[in-house]
Protein backbone atom coordinates (compact mmCIF):
# COMPACT_ATOMS: atom_id res chain seq x y z
CA UNK A 1 0.00 0.00 0.00
CA UNK A 2 3.04 2.75 0.73
CA UNK A 3 4.38 1.91 -2.50
CA UNK A 4 1.16 2.61 -4.57
CA UNK A 5 -0.44 5.72 -3.00
CA UNK A 6 -3.69 6.84 -4.75
CA UNK A 7 -4.25 2.71 -5.48
CA UNK A 8 -7.15 1.24 -4.26
CA UNK A 9 -7.53 -2.06 -2.36
CA UNK A 10 -10.38 -4.03 -1.81
CA UNK A 11 -10.60 -5.89 1.79
CA UNK A 12 -9.99 -9.15 0.08
CA UNK A 13 -6.99 -7.69 -1.63
CA UNK A 14 -5.88 -6.22 1.59
CA UNK A 15 -6.31 -9.73 3.34
CA UNK A 16 -4.62 -11.83 0.29
CA UNK A 17 -1.76 -9.57 1.03
CA UNK A 18 -1.45 -10.14 4.60
CA UNK A 19 -2.62 -14.02 4.99
CA UNK A 20 -2.41 -15.08 1.63
CA UNK A 21 -5.18 -18.06 0.58
CA UNK A 22 -4.67 -19.66 3.69
CA UNK A 23 -7.08 -16.85 5.47
CA UNK A 24 -10.74 -17.84 6.20
CA UNK A 25 -11.74 -15.17 8.37
CA UNK A 26 -14.14 -12.02 7.51
CA UNK A 27 -13.34 -8.55 5.50
CA UNK A 28 -14.31 -6.98 7.70
CA UNK A 29 -11.58 -7.58 10.12
CA UNK A 30 -9.53 -5.47 7.98
CA UNK A 31 -12.18 -2.74 8.58
CA UNK A 32 -10.94 -2.75 12.21
CA UNK A 33 -7.34 -2.81 11.55
CA UNK A 34 -7.70 0.14 9.79
CA UNK A 35 -9.62 1.96 11.94
CA UNK A 36 -6.55 1.15 15.01
CA UNK A 37 -4.13 2.30 12.42
CA UNK A 38 -6.09 5.76 11.69
CA UNK A 39 -6.49 6.28 15.58
CA UNK A 40 -3.01 6.05 15.57
CA UNK A 41 -1.29 7.72 12.44
CA UNK A 42 -4.70 10.65 12.42
CA UNK A 43 -4.66 13.97 13.46
CA UNK A 44 -8.43 13.39 13.22
CA UNK A 45 -9.30 9.53 12.72
CA UNK A 46 -12.84 10.37 12.13
CA UNK A 47 -11.75 12.62 9.19
CA UNK A 48 -8.98 10.75 8.18
CA UNK A 49 -6.61 12.23 5.43
CA UNK A 50 -4.12 9.44 5.09
CA UNK A 51 -6.06 6.16 4.77
CA UNK A 52 -8.93 7.40 3.04
CA UNK A 53 -12.63 5.08 2.36
CA UNK A 54 -13.49 4.34 -1.34
CA UNK A 55 -16.94 3.57 -0.50
CA UNK A 56 -18.26 -0.19 -2.35
CA UNK A 57 -14.41 -0.62 -2.89
CA UNK A 58 -11.85 -0.29 -0.08
CA UNK A 59 -9.40 1.60 0.74
CA UNK A 60 -6.48 3.82 -0.38
CA UNK A 61 -3.38 5.66 1.12
CA UNK A 62 -3.43 9.28 0.16
CA UNK A 63 -1.12 10.06 -3.17
CA UNK A 64 -1.18 13.78 -1.04
CA UNK A 65 -2.59 14.20 2.07
CA UNK A 66 -1.69 17.85 2.04
CA UNK A 67 -3.51 18.56 -0.81
CA UNK A 68 0.10 19.83 -2.54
Amino acid sequence: MMASPGRVFSRLDLLDKLQGDTYEGYGRTIDVHIRNLRTKIEPDPRNPRYVQTVYGIGYRLAADPNGN
